[in-house]
């Protein structure tokens, strides 16, 4: 896998996950709970036992730098990098909000 490719999957992977806290975020804000509010929490919990696993680094990220991308989180995916330093902390801030709204929401 060429780097450019693995930019380009971890792009499209961080845009579907985003989507996903930004998803589960408006879910628990409006009270709106279906089966794609839990798929959504779902892939973000894959997510989260991914990075987890992998000692909150994205393995795509690992292998973007086997193949010779520069280090860091800019390395590998097409986002400025002020933004994608600041990935971690705004999208678990806003899936831990998500998660703490859908739980009042399903039990009140």
């Amino acid at each position: 896998m060429t780097i450019l490719q693995i930019k380009l999957l971890h792009t499209v992977v961080f845009w579907i996950l985003s989507g996903c806290v930004v998803y589960s975020l408006y879910c628990g804000v409006v009270g709106r709970i279906g089966v794609w509010t839990w798929i959504a929490v779902g892939l973000l919990l894959v997510e989260s036992v991914v990075l987890a696993a992998s000692g909150w680094t994205c393995p795509l990220t690992i292998l973007a730098e086997r193949q010779g991308a520069a280090q860091g989180s800019v390395a590998d995916i097409f986002l400025p990098k002020p933004l994608a330093d600041r990935i971690f902390p705004v999208c678990g801030t806003a899936y831990g909000v998500a998660l703490l709204l859908i739980a009042w929401r399903l039990l009140s």
